[in-house]
């Protein structure tokens, strides 16, 4: 006999799987579902989907509104006019771009591929890069915070694992374990454990943080956090300095180049073109992973990428290096909380490993180096367990405590060491600059700004010396050293970019970013005059290219409903899938491609 019980329940609220399992009345949610139906049975439904593509996967898209102008470049015709009104939802979406993985992994995914490309390019050439940088030294080198106090670690002696970065499963060493006879010797000062015998697994949570809170210095780490930029900016220099005496010891000459100014000057025949990710540890101490290329010099174009002179290898290099990072020490400002200040060095883990571009079956190639620093070029505070987004004098009790777990403490230390060291002159009690009479004088050059003007004082220089007199002053050059601290409590101090590279090591993110929207406008047009492989910036045109001109004006954050998102989201996942699979599909051609011959055209 046949089943009398439907196949799906009747209503959201169901508590069995059948018509006679609840009484209640239907109920539909139509949040999500409802308005995802809703916007698929509209006639223009592709055609919302053709117009969001390029903020798709977005999770808080930026909407645009205002008017969209075609503009002939030899003319200045106006050639179209075309407003959002008439487009779907009266607004023009762009993704948020957001390098943050927590809060848009979209952004971040795409923000990652353009750092890989970034930075292997630095490495192997492309994207503008001569394919000559392969031939020169280049090292992978990491430099770590100091310690600051005992924390919970996993150290593994013996590797016996293939891959120990993502899935080491090694029996690790004990964390902390000593012998003693006396019973009291295993007790730091305030009481606690000094002593830890457990062997942490690799995603233990308890991995950084100290044996005794009271123990650490909480408030060395923030301050190590915010000097850590000016550590590395010595770092770099005191290598190129070692660099510049090994050249004078091989009897290298100086170039000779000529500066903007038209004056000839002698500089060091090698330099340093790096590349840098920070990364924060588990403990919230900042360290960095750095690609470091060695360079020639050009004596006409200053920006150039030349060879090393001859007799530089990879050793030179990691000497350098290696060199620089044991002796750059410096003391910060002096502070009520420590007249003497805080030393800022490297800590005892200094790794560096030359990088094989050549053959690519090395211990660290370039593919290596890149996707490793794209990866933690998308990641911020996660690995202390604390996101949050930029704290006030509203929000910092939510996460302050000062007897609070460890990363409360440094957010405490942050605010407690930042706070301002000076009492502030009220606005109405600065002096003002005096009101200029009424009227136009002579002409007359400024001495100091260099500005032509007709009144009788400088509109330029007033205004900045009253923009300085209204702003609280937060560089060390004007005011407390420590004031950034608040600023970035919610990074534990750390306020410098997360990937940074030297000025010649590669392109920019704005060329990638430029070149992915031109190949989006002209992606369904005839591009015969485009050579393939090459970057073109959206602002290289000719005579018979058309400008678009955008008055565009901020109109909103996210999608308008649940459904939207969803579908766009949906779309955007297929559309990765499908370019997915023709890569794999075409890396598959060629490897089974036989030498000499070309795969057949798709």
């Amino acid at each position: 006999m046949a089943s009398t019980l439907d196949l799906t329940p009747r209503t959201a609220l169901a508590r069995g799987v059948g018509s006679n399992a609840d009484t209640t009345p239907p109920v539909y949610d139509y949040t999500t579902a409802g308005s995802a139906y809703l916007r698929a049975t509209q006639p223009d439904y592709y055609g919302w989907l053709e117009h969001v593509r390029a903020a798709a996967g977005c999770t808080r898209p930026i909407r645009l509104a205002g008017q969209l102008l075609h503009v002939e470049p030899s003319t200045g015709r106006v050639l179209d006019a075309r407003h959002t009104d008439a487009m779907p939802d009266a607004a023009i979406y762009t993704a948020c771009g957001n390098r943050r993985a927590t809060v848009c992994p979209s952004c971040a995914h795409t923000y990652q591929r353009d750092a890989y490309q970034l930075l292997r390019a630095g490495l192997v050439g492309g994207k503008g890069v001569p394919a000559t940088v392969a031939a020169h030294p280049a090292v992978f080198a990491t430099f770590t915070a100091p310690s600051f106090g005992t924390v919970h670690t996993r150290t593994v002696k013996r590797h016996t694992c293939a891959n120990r970065r993502r899935r080491c499963d090694c029996r690790a060493e004990p964390c902390h374990a000593r012998r003693a006879t006396d019973p009291t010797a295993g007790l730091c000062p305030h009481g606690q454990p000094s002593v830890c015998w457990a062997r942490h697994e690799p995603g233990d949570a308890i991995l950084g943080r100290p044996l005794c809170l009271d123990c650490y210095d909480h408030g060395h780490q923030v301050v190590w956090n915010l000097f850590s930029g000016e550590l590395w900016h010595r770092t770099k220099q005191a290598a190129e300095r070692w660099l510049a005496k090994l050249a004078r010891r091989r009897a290298i000459p100086r170039v000779e180049v000529v500066t903007a100014s038209g004056n000839i000057r002698k500089v060091p025949p090698v330099r340093l073109s790096p590349g840098k990710v920070a990364e924060l540890q588990a403990r919230g101490a900042v360290h960095f992973h750095a690609i470091a290329r060695l360079d020639g010099v050009h004596p006409t174009d200053p920006t150039a990428v030349v060879p090393p002179p001859a007799g530089f290898t990879v050793d030179d290099l990691v000497g350098a290096l290696r060199h620089a990072a044991a002796q750059i020490t410096f003391h910060t400002p002096e502070h009520p909380d420590r007249p003497g200040g805080w030393p800022i060095a490297w800590g005892e883990q200094v790794d560096l490993r030359p990088i094989d571009t050549t053959t690519g079956h090395g211990e660290v190639t370039d593919g290596m180096v890149a996707g490793y620093l794209a990866k933690y070029a998308t990641k911020s505070t996660e690995a202390t367990g604390h996101t949050s987004t930029r704290l006030t004098a509203d929000s910092i009790g939510d996460y302050a405590d000062p007897d609070g777990d460890h990363t409360a403490r440094l957010i405490d230390a942050c605010w407690r060491i930042g706070r301002p060291t000076h009492t502030p002159v009220p606005l109405s009690q600065r002096p003002r600059d005096p009101r200029p009479r009424p009227g136009f004088t002579q002409p007359w050059e400024c001495p100091d700004c260099g500005t032509h003007t007709r009144y009788a004082a400088c509109p330029v220089c007033v205004a900045e010396r009253q923009a300085a007199l209204d702003t609280e002053p937060t560089k060390p050059a004007t005011g407390n050293p420590y004031a950034r601290l608040r600023r970035w409590a919610h990074m534990l101090g750390f306020g410098g970019h997360f990937l940074t590279k030297g000025r010649r090591y590669s392109v920019t993110f704005q060329l990638l970013r430029d070149t992915r929207v031109s190949f989006r406008r002209h992606e369904h047009h005839d591009q015969a005059d485009e050579h393939p492989g090459t970057l073109r910036a959206v602002d290289h045109h000719d005579d018979t290219t058309t400008l678009i001109v955008g008055t565009l004006t901020f109109a909103g954050v996210g999608w308008h409903t649940t459904g939207d998102a969803l579908l766009a989201a949906t779309a955007a996942a297929m559309a990765r899938e499908r370019r997915s699979a023709g890569r794999e599909e075409l890396a598959h051609e060629l490897s089974t491609t036989p030498t000499g011959s070309a795969p057949a055209a798709a």
